[in-house]
């Protein structure tokens, strides 16, 4: 495929056309609001092929409805965001006599976007409220481990766009490399710290900016004061949805010692509720391939060879050894050790460590010593608990009194940093995030005596006015 013409065609057509008008860009976004409705019933059946069992309704709400939402904020919005934006002018007395300084968001040009097999169609759809709104055209390069969604994601954006607009590229590890290679004016790309470095690196070498979102060991604090029902329900939900193949799943819980007994029994139930079967639950996702099934047992059985005790959550004792789906009961590990796999790893899938503390600050201690992650989640009521563990923890995003839901506020930027990622997007954020913000001084037309004192020959005014400035 020829990867380079393509965008050697991008890109001489936004330089043809010139930044798209706001109705433009809200036809294209329109036309990607279409794709997804006429096409919920094939993303479900493909997403399902791909997993070997999807849950439909999962799909329809994160695939689905979840990429609608960003478009429409995007699409209700954009125009105000488009507007030129005024600044003061330094010093300020010029822009009494006239000076104007301002910022224009122009269109960057041509993005790349990698997106990720776990929420293929969300994670290139959601991106593109951004890159539309901001005016771009855009280049996909989706996830060789869903090919069944890539494909359709291929077919689906081939109806409704030229491919001067949209092109989605599909393929294997090689295709990724040489994807990543390609000048874009910016690459977002969703996925795999260890894979992320080497985007980094070829983006590098044609200077190419970049949004990383990445993933990273998402810790939950259970504070003293959290009703351990409502949340072991929420943590769980959030660890079991998409099987825990969620870049902001939750990682692990750092428990209080005396709430770990009660937290176990408070997650056994509400799986029972969620799950009262696994093996054949529609409900309930499988992992996307052997490799990665192989990757998370192997987790479990180097935690159980390390002396931890491991709590499967099978409500009907089911045997799912012999079974056509990668499917893993929810399982927890009580109190590991820093040496064990699933505590160094992202674990990405349902498996859940629980730690226990005896003061918040070690929690704390134990977050802020390892890589900052992508989300950090607080249950509890206590004020002056909640504001310490916020004020002195470095994730990308938080959500109190709940898993993963600040990723759902369009309003909020969405991103992560250091191994969790850089750059973030969504709403306002996306738009600016794929816009080159460029600074626009127009200087007034007089030429008055204090900027004529300013060019040789240098006189008694130019030491004057450098006096007053060079005062502490």
């Amino acid at each position: 495929m020829d990867m380079q013409g393509i965008l050697a065609r991008q890109k001489a057509a936004h330089l043809r056309d010139g930044a798209p008008s706001a109705e433009e860009r809200i036809n294209r976004i329109d036309r990607c609001i279409t794709l997804l409705i006429e096409n919920r019933r094939a993303i479900e059946d493909a997403l399902n092929q791909d997993f070997g069992s999807r849950s439909r309704e999962a799909t329809a709400f994160t695939d689905v409805a979840g990429s609608i939402g960003p478009l429409k904020h995007a699409k209700a919005h954009l125009r105000k965001w488009m507007r030129p934006e005024k600044r003061k002018t330094t010093p300020a007395i010029l822009g009494l006599f006239g000076a104007k300084a301002e910022v224009r968001y122009q269109p960057k040009g041509v993005v790349g976007v990698i997106s990720p097999w776990n929420f293929p169609v969300n994670l290139t759809f959601a991106p593109l409220a951004g890159i539309l709104a901001a005016g771009n055209r855009a280049m996909i390069k989706p996830s060789e481990f869903t090919p069944a969604t890539s494909e359709l994601m291929k077919t689906m954006f081939g109806s409704a766009f030229s491919e001067e607009e949209i092109a989605v590229v599909t393929g294997g590890p090689e295709v990724g490399e040489a994807f990543s290679r390609l000048p874009f004016d910016h690459i977002i790309f969703t996925g795999a710290t260890s894979i992320a470095r080497h985007v980094m690196r070829a983006a590098a070498e044609n200077l190419v900016p970049l949004t990383l979102e990445l993933g990273g060991k998402s810790p939950v604090i259970l504070g003293k004061s959290a009703d351990l029902d409502t949340a072991a329900a929420r943590i769980m939900n959030g660890k079991t949805l998409n099987a825990g193949q969620i870049c902001l799943a939750p990682d692990y819980v750092l428990a209080p010692h005396d709430k770990m007994g009660g937290f176990v029994e408070a997650a056994r139930a509400s799986v029972r509720h969620m799950f009262p079967t696994i093996k054949d639950n529609p409900d309930y996702t499988s992992i996307v391939a052997q490799r990665h099934y192989e990757r998370i047992m192997g987790y479990v059985e180097d935690a159980k060879a390390k002396g931890a005790r491991v709590v499967e959550l099978k409500p009907e004792g089911e045997d799912l050894t012999q079974q056509e789906h990668r499917k893993i009961a929810p399982t927890l590990i009580l109190d590991p050790t820093d040496d064990m796999k699933v505590m160094q790893e992202e674990i990405f899938g349902p498996v859940l460590p629980v730690k226990s503390y005896r003061s918040v600050d070690e929690a704390i201690a134990y977050v802020n010593g390892k890589d900052r992650p992508l989300g950090l989640y607080y249950f509890g009521n206590d004020e002056a608990e909640r504001e310490k563990v916020l004020s002195s923890t470095t994730p990308g995003g938080v959500t109190v009194n709940d898993v993963i839901m600040h990723v759902a506020q369009e309003e909020l930027p969405f991103g992560g940093i250091g191994p969790a990622g850089m750059g973030s997007y969504h709403g306002v954020d996306g738009f600016r995030e794929f816009s080159h913000r460029k600074a626009v001084f127009s200087q007034i037309r007089k030429d008055i005596g204090p900027l004529k004192a300013l060019r040789p020959p240098y006189g008694p005014a130019i030491r004057k006015y450098l006096d007053s400035q060079l005062k502490a």
